[in-house]
């Protein structure tokens, strides 16, 4: 049995001797390459977490005191330590969620994985412990790239303005968070990590003139009043401490003995306190200490001594298409710049970042700041593509409500990871977005259907300069082209039977599961028509007078049912006196558990059978009767 393996929760640390940790450390590095490369995930992020979360449990008591992640994806070696160390369906469906879960485990505060929010749970669960009179600690541990992102700033702000109130702050420092961590946030750790030398000559002075005789007490206590004047002079760290927190560090946060320490003189300080934790990522395996692009922040199943992809994927993803896209339409207009959020490679920008290095932008983890800069670049004259994941849009939706359609700028949104995401979990789903958006006024939001769409329309789109404009696709590979038969209005017809009754409006990259629907419903007698709106906001206009020949409309969209498509569609006929029933096949108002993206689909419904079912279903229950005659379609 390995050391690790007697671990079943964090009591069973406390005992440890330093070698045992040493070799724990080891172990723990080894399981999750083994384990990771097996299922994927984030490789890199937890392998240099290792000791600083071996630290942690032996330094705190949880679950009584709350340890919390930011983000969370680096918080498999948290979950090893609390009893799960199942990673066989890691991310997998009945498996461990790739983030924090309270499902799981008492030890786990905080699912949500987006960036930056840590700092603001814990301010709130440390002013409950003050209000309820509990003596038990908080502890919220923060990346460097996190601190890069506003919600951050505005909690240490309430943080500090209590300087008796006992929380912790763990800065996991290492230099990225997707990648390199960019920004002043940035530059000023860089330079904290430097200075751990006047640390040291504080410490030893203090300790010299206390113990000499007569003179040194005094000494001391006028040399104290000092302090402020000489770290500010040889250590920036007076920026945290002039907010209120008392700094520690840096510390090698690989160096299990040191960070304990530095947690136990955080632990007895009744107030804020900010412990700098500097640490590898990718610790202990050299593939990815060599990877200079992420670190292995995420990887797929793989051979863990070639670091060869195992299971290769067939054709290439919605990502690299519109980066390869947007990188050709850089290099035909000057004009077109680009922006995004920390995620410069995972949504497509490498190529455009490299041809172009000065029309692309990183802000760090900040998707307002994104929209808004967007805004004023727009304003001066260019056009700004932001690229960020669907489900961070939400972050951003006041500014783009306000501060980019109110100012009707030539904005283009483009939303990675739309829809159903799987693996990544409920706040990885880019579900919502469609829904959201309805609301804006002059936006519109396009929806490919497959590669040759989305380089089309991602052209529609930067030729827009006085509305913003949105293109979603998912994290899937495209697939194959699904060619159209005809267009009425802006809509492309993918299928077209005799007298047909029913209405299938394909949103994006559901195309191929109308197609599949239509197919089983004539098996069954029933005759659709099948049609691609291309953009799904605004509802073309021709759409409402095409559903009248029908007996029934159905939308399928990768989005929820609340608020989506579908509810857009039924407004616009409703508008136009069209009186047709109407069914939505979308994801329902829940947040999704971790799965493969065929899994979930199928989970929720949203598969040819179940589709066709349904609507079979539908006609079972109702009557033959009269239909208006549809419009005619062009040729294309």
């Amino acid at each position: 049995m390995t050391l690790l393996e007697t671990i079943k929760g964090p009591q069973d640390l406390k005992a440890l001797s330093g070698p045992e940790l040493d070799e724990l450390a080891a172990e723990i590095r080894a399981f999750l390459v083994g384990a990771v490369s097996r299922t994927g995930g984030h490789l890199g992020p937890n392998l240099g977490v290792v000791e600083l979360t071996v630290a942690l449990h032996r330094v705190f008591d949880s679950p009584v005191d709350r340890i919390l992640w930011d983000t969370g994806h680096q918080s498999y070696v948290h979950k090893l330590l609390t009893g799960r160390q199942d990673f066989a369906k890691l991310r997998g469906k009945g498996g461990l969620s790739g983030y924090p879960s309270r499902e799981e485990s008492e030890h786990d505060v905080i699912e949500n994985s987006h960036a930056s929010t840590v700092l603001g749970w814990a301010d709130g669960l440390a002013k409950a412990n003050e209000v309820l009179g509990r003596p038990h600690h908080v502890v919220a541990v923060i990346g460097d790239g996190a601190l890069t992102g506003g919600m951050a700033w505005e909690a240490l702000n309430n943080i500090a303005a209590a300087g008796d109130r006992p929380l912790i702050i763990v800065v996991n420092d290492n230099e990225r968070s997707y990648a390199p961590t960019i920004g002043g946030m940035a530059d000023h750790l860089a330079t904290l990590r430097t200075t751990d030398g006047y640390e040291r000559f504080l410490a030893w002075g203090k300790e010299f003139l206390q113990q000499t005789p007569v003179i040194g007490p005094p000494l001391y206590g006028s040399l104290h009043g000092a302090k402020k004047g000489f770290k500010d002079t040889f250590a920036p760290q007076g920026m945290f401490e002039d907010l209120g927190l008392k700094y520690v560090g840096p510390v090698d946060g690989h160096d299990t003995a040191a960070v304990e320490s530095a947690l136990r003189r955080a632990k007895r300080f009744h107030g804020p306190v900010l412990v700098h934790c500097i640490t590898e990522k990718g610790r202990g395996y050299p593939p990815a200490l060599c990877d200079d692009t992420d670190r292995f922040h995420t990887v797929g199943v793989m051979d863990p001594l070639t670091c060869e992809p195992l299971v290769v994927p067939a054709g290439p993803s919605w990502t690299s298409v519109f980066g390869d896209e947007i990188a050709a339409i850089g290099a035909e207009r000057p004009d077109v710049v680009a922006i995004t959020a920390a995620m410069l490679h995972p949504v497509g920008l490498t190529r455009f970042a490299e041809a172009f290095p000065g029309r692309v932008w990183d802000v760090g983890i900040a998707e307002q700041h994104a929209a808004v800069s967007a805004a004023g670049l727009a304003t001066g004259g260019l056009h700004p593509v932001v690229a960020v994941y669907a489900t961070f849009l939400n972050r951003a939706f006041d500014q783009l409500l306000m501060d980019v359609a109110l100012h009707r700028c030539g904005v283009t949104f483009v939303l990675d990871r739309a829809g159903v995401t799987g693996t990544d979990g409920p706040s990885h789903n880019g579900m919502w977005d469609m829904s959201v958006l309805q609301v804006v006024p002059g936006l519109r939001i396009a929806a490919p259907r497959d590669a040759g769409q989305l380089r089309a329309q991602l052209r529609e789109a930067v030729d827009v300069d006085d509305a913003p404009t949105v293109l979603r696709f998912p994290k899937e590979r495209v697939g194959e082209p699904v060619p159209a038969i005809g267009r009425i209005g802006g809509m492309d017809v993918l299928h077209r039977a005799e007298a047909p009754e029913v209405l299938l409006v394909a949103v994006g990259a559901l195309a191929q599961v109308c197609l599949r629907t239509a197919d089983l419903l004539a098996g069954a007698g029933i005759r659709c028509t099948v049609v691609d709106p291309r953009w799904v906001k605004p509802v073309d206009e021709r759409l409402a007078p095409l559903a009248a020949g029908h007996r029934l409309v159905a939308v399928v969209e990768d989005n929820s049912r609340s608020g989506g498509v579908g509810w857009a569609v039924g407004l616009a006929m409703r508008d136009a006196g069209i009186d047709v029933p109407l069914r939505t096949f979308g994801i329902p108002e829940q947040f999704l558990a971790h799965a493969e993206r065929g899994e979930v689909l199928a989970d929720i419904g949203l598969t040819p059978v179940e589709i066709a079912g349904q609507i079979s279903a539908f006609f079972a229950a109702r009557p033959a009767k009269a239909r208006r005659p549809a419009p005619k379609e062009s040729g294309v």
